[in-house]
């Protein structure tokens, strides 16, 4: 059985529909919405490649090939994969520090970090990154992807743009007297035919339209403006050989920081769009496998000299919108988009960069999250300072940094509001208590023996309260004979919580004061076991229940009476 259903979980969806049974009907509507789709991603694959520093067509080599097998292994049903914008800042920096060789490489060690994750089960593990930092380095992305592109859109007169944030808008600035009004009339034209078209026609492909328009403008008005013809003049036609990058161990410890960034922003959001997917259309991804399916999607992506490709929300909401229904779907979309390049490559070079700034503006824009920016911001105080801190890193310092900054804080807040929440009660202030709890549900304070304390632990005992428990015991005025420790609330016990509660022992032994502890569970009776805490233990009592606990207590305090202490 557990091995039916692990080889279930590690079956891509196309062979899981397939053998469904797949008929010619579901192929029109498959390829119709890979085609649509396509339409879609031919401009946006382009304008992705160019903000990450790579010339457009790596962005579409991308999109063939690593979405052809992310939708063919992957594990979802309509997930549609490529390019995003989640990656530009990453895949501009590795290329400005390791060169597009060092971006490749790290793009195949991602790919195996993605490939080990899904066999490894991490995939369910994603839902626990906290929404702030998502959205965070989010919409920090979107801000950088924006602030890329203020040259190309007001057409600066300017060799090179600082990495930079501040620098960047600095030499803006710096640069803004030769803003050509040619240049900037064709990026708001683009940028407001979009807003319409998604107002009054969404179901039209907004980004081919404008592009289409914006180049025949171009063309006919002899527009003397800059184009990817111009800055790319030797675009290649098709798909290049698969080569391995130069590999070395010190170029493989130079982008390690940058690999496990790209494979951690492509299960992030792979898995994100599957979810939205699976709300779309009633199903359930494989997020293991669908980590799997990126792994080696990235991996050929390398090979054939792409970038970095994840599922991309937009798309698979647009291939769902289409009429998707099979991974075939998003096989169709990278086989279209292989026809455009063998036989419309040329066509590429009359595109302006304006219109394709004007497009990133807009994905800048969607990636930017603002509806749930603002909401966030009325969160309590720790929930904004993740959010602020985790944008501002993004922006301001660097992506990974960011991250890492940002899940840190939030385990350390996560494990703050645990601590708070775990409470230690002394039931020996109180003399009776109902507690609806099973075989604790008893009124037994009232014949508590004289010199025996109780404590009740609930809420799960780990490093960030192991200390209090401690300090809370060692607050008894008097040294009690008998010290019951009531467990039952107690689910987990970590390393930490063994070693406190060893030192508890310790710290009793030394005054002749015996522990019990009452209705241990599972998880913490096994931990206790290792740390020689267990039921066999000399050190301590285990009671199954309160009402046992009490027996066990009135026995030990009977034997300290008469000088001889007994535990029977």
């Amino acid at each position: 059985m557990v091995d039916s259903a692990r080889l279930t979980a590690f079956t891509p969806k196309l062979v899981t529909v397939i053998g469904e049974g797949y008929s010619t009907g579901h192929f029109r509507r498959d390829a119709l919405a890979g085609l649509i789709v396509a339409i879609v991603a031919l401009p946006l694959a382009m304008a992705l490649a160019i903000a990450s520093g790579a010339s457009p067509d790596k962005g579409i080599v991308t999109s063939v090939v690593a979405g052809f097998l992310i939708s063919a292994l992957g594990g979802s049903r309509v997930q549609v994969g490529g390019p995003t914008g989640a990656f530009v800042v990453v895949v501009f920096n590795v290329i400005a520090q390791h060169g597009y060789d060092g971006l490749l490489l790290a793009t195949m060690m991602a790919g195996i970090i993605l490939i080990v994750a899904g066999y490894s089960g991490l995939g369910s593990l994603v839902r626990f990154i906290p929404q702030p930092v998502v959205t965070g380095f989010t919409a920090g992305i979107a801000v950088i992807i924006a602030s890329s592109q203020i040259r190309d859109f007001l057409g600066l007169s300017m060799k090179s743009v600082p990495a930079d944030f501040i620098q960047k808008w600095e030499a803006y600035f710096q640069a803004l007297g030769s803003i050509r009004i040619d240049t900037l009339a064709i990026g708001v034209g683009a940028l407001g035919m979009i807003v319409m078209l998604r107002t009054w026609a969404p179901r039209w492909p907004a980004f081919l339209i404008t592009v289409v328009a914006a180049s025949a403008s171009a063309a006919m008005l002899h527009l003397p403006i800059e184009t990817i013809g111009s800055r790319f003049p030797d675009l290649p036609a098709g798909l290049p050989a698969p080569a391995l990058p130069d590999i070395s161990f010190s170029k493989l410890q130079s982008v390690m920081p940058s690999a496990f960034t790209i494979a951690f922003l492509a299960g992030i959001e792979a898995l994100l769009s599957a979810v939205v997917a699976d709300g779309m259309i009633g199903s359930r991804h494989r997020s293991n496998q669908e980590l799997v399916g990126q792994g080696v999607a990235n991996l050929a992506s390398a090979l054939f000299g792409g970038l970095p490709a994840t599922g991309a929300i937009a798309r698979t909401a647009t291939n769902i919108k289409a009429g998707g229904i099979t991974p075939i779907s998003g096989m169709m979309h990278a086989v279209f988009l292989l026809i455009f390049i063998l036989f419309a490559s040329r066509l590429m070079a009359y595109v302006p960069l304006a219109a394709l700034a004007a497009i990133l503006f807009m994905v800048a824009w969607g990636m930017s999250e603002h509806h749930r920016f603002i909401q966030l911001l009325r969160m309590p105080g720790g929930e904004r300072a993740l959010l602020l801190l985790t944008f501002a890193l993004t922006v301001l310092v660097d992506l990974t940094v960011a991250i890492g900054v940002g899940v840190t804080l939030a385990s350390l807040l996560f494990m703050l509001r645990m601590s708070q929440a775990v409470e230690i009660t002394n039931d020996g202030d109180r003399l009776s208590y109902a507690i609806n709890d099973g075989d604790e549900d008893i009124h037994q304070r009232d014949a508590l023996p004289a010199g025996v304390e109780v404590f009740r632990i609930d809420g799960p005992v780990f490093f960030g309260v192991a200390g209090e428990l401690l300090d809370t015991l060692r607050s008894v005025g008097s040294r009690p004979r008998v010290i019951i420790l009531r467990m039952r609330r107690v689910p987990m016990l970590d390393a930490s919580g063994v070693t406190t509660i060893g030192d508890i022992v310790r710290y009793a032994a030394a005054g002749n004061t015996q522990i019990i502890l009452s209705c241990v569970q599972a998880q913490p009776l096994a931990m206790l076991a290792r740390a020689d805490l267990g039921p066999d233990s000399a050190r301590v009592i285990h009671s199954a229940n309160f009402s046992e606990a009490l027996c066990a207590a009135s026995r030990v305090s009977e034997a300290a009476a008469i000088g001889t202490i007994s535990t029977d």
